[in-house]
């Protein structure tokens, strides 16, 4: 799979660094990073060794505290970028310069890795995943976050409609991006399970289509596929800015989406919770709306138990009994 220009990818980033106002292009990464991060605190266990893959300026590192995690490695593709990252405030942070598709840790040397908004530029995300898994130590969990396939639609259609009416065809402008069905069945094959994946929108409303492109470029979201066209005619900007307005436009401007996907995925070990055996199950899903009732029902029958004469305790307080 050779999908994205890697090399691109890290000159765009590098060339953030320059921005003197870089930090203004960093509102999308730093409020999904701070979500993310929440998501690991929500897990009741402090992590050894960590690893923050593609950690751009640190959106998640500066959230991540010491009864979270106790070792911090960052990895980032541009060197630029890694040098303006942030750390954590309160956990030993170690910067590395490393492409995502070339993780360099050994083999269960991780407890943890995280990836915020970064993936999406991978080209062999299979493989990449099957690195990250190979990586962790038993038990260790993976947790991240990436764009979906829903990300920026308005901008992609805009751009379509104005290139087809101007130009007589279109080429692709926007990168292409994981769709959720996708990312289940990706982790799933790198050996991963416990799954959960959610997703998420956020809305951003801008003053019409050149600030969001100029804003995407700040980010270095801007797109390094290698069937990418090098330049938009004028006019056909000039249409693709009309037809977004017109059929998307609001009071505040025009909107952009960004989705969302979140998951987590636990390296196997024995020690890990099994699923119920099939069949075991007490309460039938079809009587779910019964629920109240037979919630009642079961604590009726426990009180009705019989006590014990030979310890004199009420085994209906007892839940192994």
């Amino acid at each position: 799979m050779n999908v994205f220009d890697r090399k691109a990818k890290r000159i765009q980033r590098n060339r953030t660094a320059l921005m003197p106002d870089y930090q203004l292009y960093n509102y999308v990464k730093d409020e999904v990073g701070y979500r993310l991060a929440d998501r690991i605190s929500d897990i009741n266990r402090k992590f050894g060794v960590a690893l923050d893959l593609g950690c751009g300026r640190g959106h998640v590192s500066k959230h991540i505290y010491s009864d979270m995690v106790s070792t911090l490695y960052q990895c980032e593709l541009a060197e630029q970028v890694l040098k303006q990252s942030e750390i954590s405030p309160e956990v030993p942070t170690y910067k590395i310069i490393a492409d995502e598709e070339f993780i360099p840790f050994k083999e269960k040397s991780l407890d943890l890795v995280v990836s915020s908004l970064s993936l999406h530029w991978v080209n062999d995300l299979p493989g990449c995943f099957r690195q990250v898994h190979n990586c962790l130590k038993n038990d260790g969990a993976f947790i991240g976050s990436m764009f979906g396939g829903e990300t920026l639609y308005e901008l992609r259609v805009s751009l379509q409609l104005a290139e087809q009416e101007r130009e007589g065809g279109f080429a692709a402008h926007i990168s292409p991006f994981t769709e959720i069905r996708d990312l289940g069945n990706l982790l799933n094959r790198a050996g991963f399970n416990l799954l959960t994946i959610d997703v998420d929108e956020v809305v951003i409303n801008y003053p019409s289509m050149y600030e969001l492109m100029y804003d995407l470029k700040g980010m270095g979201e801007n797109n390094c596929s290698w069937s990418r066209k090098p330049q938009l005619h004028r006019d056909t900007m000039t249409a693709a800015s009309a037809i977004y307005k017109e059929m998307y436009g609001n009071e505040h401007g025009v909107p952009a989406t960004y989705q969302i996907l979140y998951f987590i995925g636990w390296k196997p070990d024995p020690t890990q919770p099994k699923a119920a055996a099939r069949g075991s199950g007490q309460v039938s899903l079809k009587n779910i709306d019964q629920l109240d009732e037979l919630s009642k029902q079961i604590e009726e029958a426990r009180k009705n138990i019989p006590k014990d004469p030979n310890d004199g305790s009420d085994n209906s307080q007892d839940p192994k009994k």
